[in-house]
Formats: C-alpha cells, structure tokens, sequence
C-alpha cells in the first residue's frame, strides 16, 4: 500500500482518516504547507498528487474522492470505501438496526419530491423501518414473509435518538438550528453509486444526485438545478434565466455580490468622473486653439516675410541685376516658415 508514497503524501492520508472530510481549502493550505506549491497556480502537481495516493489506496478498496456539500456548494475531499459487502460491513461500529434507520432517513429525504434536503427531526424519529426488513419467499408456505431481525424489533425512539446522535456527529447527517436533518458531508462522498443505483433524479447541469435542489416551474417538466449550478447557468447578464429544457421562466435571484458588480457596470458615470471627462475636453480644446494659434502666427510671419523678400528682390534688381544676401536670408526664412507650416 505504501508503494510510491512518501511521508507527504502519509500526512494527508493521516489527517483525512483522523480528522474526516476537510474543505477544499483546508486540503490546500495543506498541501502548500508540505509542499511550498500553491495548488492553485500548480493544478497538475496536486492532481498528481491526488492520484499517487488513491493508486496506492486501490489495493485496500479505498479512494480519497471530492464531491460538492450540495447545500453550502463547497467542496470536500474525504477518503472513502469503494466496496460495499458483506466483509466490508464488519468493519463498521454501527449496529444492524442503526444502519436501517440511516437508509430509512436517507430514502426520505432523496425521495422528497420538492428537493428540499431535509426531513425534520420528529420525522427522522417517527420513521417506519419496516422498509429496511428483508424479504424472503417461504418455501413451505404459498407467499412470502418478512425476515425481521430481532434487534430491530426493539430498536424504539429512545434508540433512534441516540443512532442520531451518532450519525450526526460523525457527519453522515447534519442537524440544523431549525431542527431539520440534512446529508452530511460523508454520505454526499460515500453513497454517490447509491444515488446513481436507485435513480435519484439528478441535476440538468452536472448531472449528480439532485437533492438538494431547485425544481422548474412547469409542472409538467422534471428538471430540477443545483443553487451553485444556476450560479454557473445565469452568470453571464445576457443569459435568459429560463429553463434549458421547456424554456419556461426561471425565477434566479442574482446573488447580492453579481448584483452590485452588474450595478457597478451599467450605473452613469460619477461626478468626478464626469469632471476627469470635461477636463480631457478642455485639454483637447486647448491644443486645437493652440495649434490654430500657431498657425495663425506661422501665416502671419509667413506674409511679412514675402513681403520683405518682395522689396529686396526688387531692390537687388534695380542695383545689380542678380539675388542679394538680404534676399537669400529672407527666401531661407520663407522656406523654414513654410516647412513648419507644412507640418502642422
């Protein structure tokens, strides 16, 4: 088992067993901590590191596996059993009737039509486990009979309590504030096959187990969306928040942090906004009034200059019949002058 492993990877094994499921998060600063990597800069790194130890785990049927808390939408990584028989079973601490009234509660909740989540905690108790019993044909009678065992012929309320108690503390269950039982974050890594096997009616959009969930409209339409799931779906402003299968509209409240950045987006510009725009005007409306300055000065020097090359070129030929030196110096400035004003 221990083939390919260093003591890094020991670590994470260690604290995922001891500890339970940890956040996504947590499994990260972790691995930064032994490894000096950001995750999230490196993704190859940690998913290889994720596969050299499940490689090893296969040997032992166990798998460290992620899956999203469908109620908080974050993800968990936690190591689980890949097998379910009947040698597996004896490795569990719970009792034959603690285990029915587990899958009794289970079945309540993934079969609410509503996809609520949840059953309440006086429900939980009033469960009947009559479901959970074993049914076997009787050879020497015409029908078949109930194999009931024993043990859950006495398992009463005071017993169903204390199974709560357990399931919840070791995160099989949840209890809300509000007296409400919810998954728990093991039976979202751990029954995955479970869900798959007895047709629980998953979400449109990723296609896991939709339990808890949100269901359309159209009563005559059974697709039903994870929360996080229609995060992803409507995200962008211009997506029509209908449904992706019979179009009817789909009531999603944009998320109050979306909702200010979509405000952000779309509100007029402020006052000092304004104020930076109607500067960057005045300074385009200066340059053009000063280049216009300058070339009404370039024009102005220009004609004064013709004029006085005018005069000397009449003068040098009345005297010598040739160019003169005034006149050269008053034709070099009138080509530099025209050579600016060309250019402006």
């Amino acid at each position: 088992m221990s083939g390919g492993l260093n003591s890094r990877h020991h670590v994470v094994i260690q604290a995922l067993l001891s500890r339970g499921p940890l956040k996504e998060k947590e499994l990260h600063s972790m691995f930064e901590d032994i490894t000096k990597r950001n995750p999230g800069a490196d993704r190859k790194l940690f998913d290889a590191f994720i596969l050299t130890i499940n490689k090893a785990l296969t040997c032992a049927n166990f798998e460290l596996r992620g899956c999203i808390d469908q109620y908080d939408g974050q993800v968990y990584y936690g190591v689980v059993n890949t097998v379910s028989d009947e040698q597996s079973k004896l490795g569990t601490k719970y009792t034959v009737p603690q285990i029915a009234f587990y899958k009794a509660v289970i079945e309540a909740i993934v079969q609410d039509a509503t996809a609520n989540g949840y059953i309440s905690s006086i429900g939980a108790l009033n469960l009947n486990l009559d479901s959970q019993v074993t049914v076997a044909t009787d050879p020497q009678s015409q029908g078949s009979q109930a194999l009931v065992p024993p043990a859950l012929k006495n398992f009463g309320l005071s017993q169903k309590e204390k199974a709560l108690d357990e399931l919840v503390r070791d995160r099989w269950l949840h209890l809300t504030t509000d007296g409400n039982i919810k998954l728990g974050v093991k039976s979202f890594l751990d029954l995955r096959s479970w869900f798959l096997n007895n047709e629980v009616p998953s979400c449109h959009v990723c296609n896991e187990a939709g339990i808890k969930a949100e269901l359309c409209q159209n009563e005559s339409c059974t697709v039903r969306i994870h929360h996080y799931c229609l995060k992803q779906l409507f995200s962008q402003r211009k997506a029509a928040k209908v449904c992706p299968s019979c179009s009817t509209s789909w009531p999603y409240v944009v998320p109050k942090a979306e909702a200010l950045h979509i405000e952000e987006d779309n509100e007029p510009p402020q006052e000092s906004q304004r104020a930076t725009s109607s500067k960057r005007k005045k300074r385009r409306a200066n340059i053009v009034i000063e280049d216009e300055d300058v070339g009404s000065s370039n024009q102005d020097e220009l004609n004064g200059l013709t004029r006085k090359a005018s005069r000397a070129r009449r003068a040098n030929v009345a005297d010598t019949g040739g160019p003169s030196a005034s006149q050269s110096s008053a034709t070099s400035a009138f080509r530099r002058v025209t050579r600016r004003s060309s250019q402006m």
